[in-house]
C-alpha cells in the first residue's frame, strides 16, 4: 500500500512509525511531517487543507489511503473531498468533524442520544452568557465552541473567573472559534480518555489512557494541548462497561443520523460518583494519548486504518499489550503562553537508546545541520515496559539525557497512581 498522512505533530510522528511497521505498506509519503518523520518516511510540502492539491499528488502517486491526522482538514471537510474523488481516507466526514467542530452541535447530539453530560448553555453574546453565571454561582466552566488547539477551555472556581472568561474569549482571542460559547457545570472526578476505531460496520475500542492538560505539577496552571499521558488507565470493570455502553450509544446515534464516520471517536470522560459523564468528543487521536496508545497495539495499525476507510473494521480484529506506556512531554519555556523557537536540541539519539523509548517530534525543524525547536510542545519522549512504574522510570531517564534551552516538563505525569 502506498500511504499518504497528514500532519506534522507528536500525533502524527506516532502514526508514521505505526504505519512504518505494516508488511502492507510500499510507500510512505508525509505532508507536511516534521524533522522527527524525516525519518518515517518522505516528506512533501503539501497544504492540508488544500483538497485539490491533495487529490491531485494522490493521483500522480496512486495513493492507497490518506491517513488524516488533525482536525482542522476534517472539520473543512477535506474527507468528504477525497472520497468524492475516489481516494480511500481515514478520517470522519464534514459533517461527523462537528462532534470536535462545534460545541454546541456535540452537546445536542448528546441529548438527542441520552449521553450523559454537563449541564449547559450555549450564548452567541456576552449579557446572556453573564447572566446566566449570575443564575448559577459556583464552579462553571466556559468554552469557546470551535477549534482553540485545546486552550479555548476554562475552568473557573468561582463566578468572576468565568465572567472574565466569557469577555476573553468574545474579545476575538480564539477568532471565529469564540464567536459562540458554552457554559456548563463544572463535574467532580477523575478523567479517562476513551477512544474507538469507528466505521458503520461497527467499533473497537484503544487502550485506555490518562491525559495531563494542566501545565503545572498538581494539575495547575492553564490548560495545555496536554504535558503527558499514561495508559493503561486505572479504572473498574463497571467504569469500563459504562463508558463502553455510552461510545456504542455514540456509534449508534451517528447511525441513526446518517452521518459517515470513518475514523476515530474521542470520548473524553469525567468519572463521577453518579457515573462516567462525556466532557468532550474529539474526531481524531488524541496528542499525546497517541503515542502512548499506539506502541501498546499488536497488530497492524495500517490494516486497521484501512479497514476503517473501506467501513469494513469488523473484520480486522485488534490485539492489545498487557505492557504499559508512559509518556511526558518536552515543552518550550513560556508555554502556552508566549515562547522563543530556534533553541538547538541534543540528547535524541541517546535517550532512543534507553530501553523501550522511542522520542516522538512535535515542534522540532532542522537548520543548517541543527535540530532545533519550532513549537511549544517540542518532543514526547515515551516509554514501554512490563507496568506502569518501570515505564515511568525509563520515560525520565530518558528525559534527562535529552536538553535545549527553556526545557520544561511536568516531573509528576501520573501520580495520581504512581503514588
Amino acid at each position: 500500500m502506498k500511504v499518504l498522512l497528514l500532519g506534522s505533530g507528536g500525533r502524527e510522528h506516532a502514526l508514521a512509525h505505526a504505519i512504518k511497521k505494516s508488511p502492507k505498506l510500499s510507500e510512505l509519503y508525509i505532508a507536511p511531517g516534521n524533522s522527527g518523520m524525516a525519518l518515517e518516511g518522505s516528506l512533501v510540502d503539501l497544504d492540508i487543507l488544500d483538497s485539490h492539491a491533495l487529490i491531485h499528488f494522490a493521483q500522480e502517486k496512486a495513493i492507497d489511503l490518506v491517513v488524516i491526522g488533525p482536525e482542522a482538514p476534517l472539520v473543512a471537510g477535506v474527507a468528504d473531498d477525497l472520497r468524492a474523488a475516489g481516494i480511500a481516507c481515514f478520517g470522519p466526514s464534514k459533517k461527523g468533524a462537528q462532534l470536535e467542530g462545534s460545541k454546541k452541535f456535540a452537546k445536542e447530539f448528546m441529548a438527542d442520544c441520552g449521553i450523559p453530560t454537563a449541564a449547559y448553555g450555549a450564548f452567541c453574546e456576552a449579557n446572556p452568557a453573564h447572566d446566566f453565571i449570575d443564575k448559577h454561582p459556583g464552579a462553571l466552566v466556559v468554552k469557546a465552541d470551535g477549534l482553540a488547539t485545546g486552550k479555548g477551555v476554562y475552568v473557573c472556581s468561582k463566578s468572576q473567573e468565568a465572567h472574565d472568561a466569557v469577555d476573553e474569549i468574545f474579545s476575538g482571542k480564539f477568532g471565529s472559534a469564540g464567536k459562540e460559547i458554552i457554559i456548563e457545570e463544572f463535574l467532580e472526578g477523575r478523567e479517562c480518555s476513551f477512544l474507538v476505531l469507528r466505521d458503520e460496520s461497527g467499533f473497537r475500542t484503544l487502550p485506555l489512557s490518562q491525559d495531563h492538560k494542566k501545565i503545572g505539577e498538581g494539575d495547575t496552571g492553564p490548560n495545555t494541548g496536554g504535558m503527558g499521558v499514561y495508559s493503561p488507565s486505572d479504572v473498574s470493570d463497571k467504569e469500563y462497561q459504562e463508558m463502553f455502553d455510552i461510545a456504542q450509544q455514540t456509534h449508534q446515534g451517528l447511525i441513526d443520523k446518517h452521518i459517515d464516520f470513518r475514523g476515530v471517536i474521542y470520548l473524553g470522560f469525567m468519572l463521577c460518583e453518579d457515573g462516567p459523564k462525556v466532557l468532550e468528543y474529539n474526531a481524531r487521536f488524541g496528542d499525546p494519548e497517541t503515542q502512548a496508545i499506539l506502541p501498546r497495539i499488536d497488530s497492524d495499525v495500517l490494516e486497521h486504518l484501512s479497514a476503517v476507510a473501506h467501513n469494513n473494521l469488523s473484520e480486522s480484529p485488534l490485539q492489545v499489550s498487557k505492557d504499559a506506556s508512559f509518556c511526558v512531554i518536552l515543552a518550550s519555556k513560556g508555554y502556552p503562553g508566549s515562547y522563543e523557537k530556534g533553541k538547538e536540541i541534543t540528547g535524541i539519539d541517546e535517550a532512543n537508546k534507553v530501553e523501550g523509548v522511542y522520542v516522538y517530534h512535535a515542534g522540532t525543524k532542522r537548520e543548517d545541520q541543527k535540530l532545533l525547536t519550532n513549537g511549544g510542545r517540542v518532543l514526547a519522549v515515551c516509554a514501554k515496559a512490563s507496568n506502569l512504574s518501570k515505564a515511568a522510570d525509563k520515560a525520565y531517564e530518558a528525559v534527562e539525557l535529552i536538553d535545549f534551552e527553556g526545557k520544561y516538563y511536568r516531573r509528576d505525569i501520573g501520580y495520581q497512581v504512581l503514588k
